[in-house]
């Protein structure tokens, strides 16, 4: 299996799980930007991430590993580690080792969501974590919504900037969803670490149409590479939060959650049950585009047409800040030291 040409590496924020897949007292394994981690919720409902092996000797805390308060307690040995992952108890001596330290990795939660800050650097959080509702400005909250509706499709091989580039894709609406839908885009905003992409949403054929006849339309914030969260207005009210967290060198974990709109006077187990329906057909196209995705060979540079050049080109021109590289990994390098070489 070749290496793909972009890190898998990059700096941002990503999700790890829903918040309720971690209860309080559960010692949750995972495997991220290929380390062994472990999430653990605190009796106070603290939740906090870490490297997986304990720095006495290297047992996993994943397999035994217990929640006791405020602390996890290794099943080798018993010695215990803070939220900070400090030592804070050998059982069987006066004190600590105050020397040792476990890796921890700064951890949000929002919109029912735990993510994780990487930055193989070591740098701290240049940025915030999107909020589905509270970010787009309008008052808007998850009491207006039907309960989430989600996918999960682990070990992908796919990089997380194939999904950012969705967004600045026109083209694919009809030959991958089979709608006749033509995005006109109304802002294109990349000067900031989160960026932003809105279009109006047109149908083909209708050549009567105007853009001043649409109130339908999408509206994205990018939190990096890791974290889109979308919000259309129109026929059915819905928010949707897609993320892409890297396992290792070559396959990211895929998860998708989407909100429907209640309509007010008309919340009824009818309109529920249409909201549900109507959450998996989007799910059903999110799924259409991770098929073609997790096939997908990153092409540097694009063939692009005309009319795709300038959304392709800011976006991946945006992208370069969150690669420990600068540039986005061997593709890029390798066309740098063509180009000089010419």
């Amino acid at each position: 299996m070749a290496k793909p040409p972009l890190s898998m590496k990059p700096t941002g924020w990503f999700q790890i799980a829903w918040s309720d897949e971690i209860p309080v007292g559960d010692v949750h394994k995972m495997h991220y930007f290929g380390q062994e981690m472990v999430a653990w919720r605190a009796q106070s409902g603290r939740l906090t991430v870490m490297d997986a092996y304990c720095e006495h000797l290297g047992a996993h805390l994943g397999f035994g590993g217990h929640v006791e308060g405020e602390v996890i307690e290794c099943a080798f040995h018993g010695w215990q580690w803070s939220h900070e992952g400090r030592n804070v108890c050998i059982p069987y001596e006066n004190r600590p080792n105050r020397g040792r330290k476990m890796r921890t990795y700064p951890v949000v939660e929002r919109n029912e969501s735990a993510y994780i800050w990487h930055d193989v650097e070591g740098r701290e959080p240049f940025f915030d974590v999107p909020d589905i509702f509270a970010s787009f400005e309008d008052g808007s909250s998850l009491a207006d919504y039907y309960p989430r509706q989600t996918m999960y499709e682990p070990n992908q091989e796919l990089h997380p900037q194939y999904v950012m580039e969705n967004g600045v894709d026109v083209a694919h609406f009809k030959f991958v969803h089979k709608t006749p839908i033509v995005p006109v885009f109304t802002r294109h905003d990349f000067d900031q670490p989160t960026s932003y992409v809105d279009f109006t949403i047109t149908f083909e054929g209708d050549e009567n149409q105007s853009i001043d006849d649409i109130d339908s339309g999408v509206e994205a914030i990018n939190g990096g590479l890791g974290i889109a969260v979308t919000k259309s207005s129109g026929m059915i009210d819905n928010r949707t939060m897609s993320t892409v967290t890297p396992v290792d060198e070559h396959t990211s974990d895929v998860r998708f959650t989407v909100y429907i709109g209640r309509v007010p006077g008309k919340d009824t187990p009818r309109h529920e049950a249409k909201a549900e329906q109507f959450g998996q057909d989007v799910i059903r196209q999110f799924k259409q585009d991770v098929y073609i995705w997790s096939h997908q060979r990153y092409s540097d540079p694009p063939a692009l047409s005309s009319s795709e050049f300038e959304g392709f080109t800011a976006l991946r021109n945006w992208a370069r800040q969150f690669y420990p590289d600068g540039r986005g990994g061997s593709a890029a390098e390798l066309q740098s030291t063509t180009a000089q070489a010419h």
